[in-house]
């Protein structure tokens, strides 16, 4: 599971559990630990190394959809270096591996997905990152939603290849490349991008996706139960197109809906459960 920063409940529910985590460190404390070491490393020691080892941490997440025109992005890296030296003082969190979140908006190009390319003037924030996490032996997380990508292209995606309901079909030709839906579509394309990055072997995690229920175009329970049952039916586990066999680890965007959140109303509707935690997918098998 992930959490957009550190919450104490939770870090103590999942004390001795199975539960792998994704913490991120928040935007708004990305300067502080950058330009300070020692912020970072009591940052790490009061939210990571005092849980370990009775939590499983996965990742740490320094910043959540940067973009290169934020006036933080110059600190996300160099507090990405802080993190990962402070981890590294831990036998218990040393394999912690550091990472950051990337919108796919951040590619100039992304179709056909073969042509992925990070855009020109976010090269010299991605590059650099990409170095880190290759050094490191870190995956990209990357934000992909099919739901965004549909609405916005005024018609060319065709519903049913953005909820996964193709029945097998080839809808994109790329090269020797078939894609059967755009959730794989997408993600090739960041894998595109890496390689035009000079980091071919760099590993994608899909850090959020989902689809909401409600509140804008193509926004209905039945749509997004088709795009959950499609994803959760070995979407994630036989890998893509571009990368057959690697399974797509993928954290689903988000355990309830956010009734209170501002913005679009579709932004309220993207929960598996309402906020009295109902399940709002019953026939859509989450777990194993």
């Amino acid at each position: 599971m992930r959490i957009y920063e550190p919450d104490q409940f939770t870090l103590q529910a999942l004390k001795n559990t199975p539960i792998e985590l994704a913490l991120d460190v928040p935007n708004e404390v990305i300067p502080t630990l950058a330009g300070d070491p020692a912020a970072a490393t009591a940052w790490v020691q009061t939210n990571v190394i005092s849980y370990t080892p009775s939590v499983q941490f996965r990742y740490i997440v320094v910043g959540n959809e940067v973009m290169p025109t934020d006036p933080i992005s110059q600190s996300v890296l160099p507090a990405m270096h802080n993190i990962q030296n402070a981890l590294a003082q831990s036998p218990a969190a040393a394999n912690v591996k550091v990472s950051t979140t990337i919108r796919v908006d951040l590619l100039g190009t992304t179709y056909p997905p073969y042509a992925g390319a990070f855009a020109d003037s976010a090269m010299a924030y991605v590059v650099p990152i990409v170095q880190f996490l290759a050094a490191n032996g870190a995956p990209l997380l990357a934000n992909v939603y099919p739901y965004f990508a549909y609405i916005g292209s005024s018609g060319q995606v065709a519903l049913d290849y953005a909820i996964f309901g193709t029945g097998g079909r080839v809808v994109v030709h790329d090269g020797v490349l078939g894609y059967q839906n755009l959730f794989h579509a997408m993600v090739d394309s960041v894998y595109a991008a890496l390689e035009k990055a000079g980091a071919p072997n760099l590993q994608v995690v899909v850090s959020e996706t989902g689809w909401p229920s409600a509140g804008n175009d193509g926004a209905t329970p039945e749509n997004a139960a088709a795009y959950y049952l499609g994803l959760t039916n070995g979407t994630v586990t036989s890998g893509t197109p571009k990368r057959p066999g690697q399974p797509v680890e993928t954290y689903l965007f988000a355990m309830f809906d956010e009734n209170q959140k501002p913005g679009a109303a579709s932004e309220q509707h993207f929960g598996l459960f309402t906020p009295d935690k109902q399940p709002k997918y019953p026939l859509v098998k989450f777990t194993n």
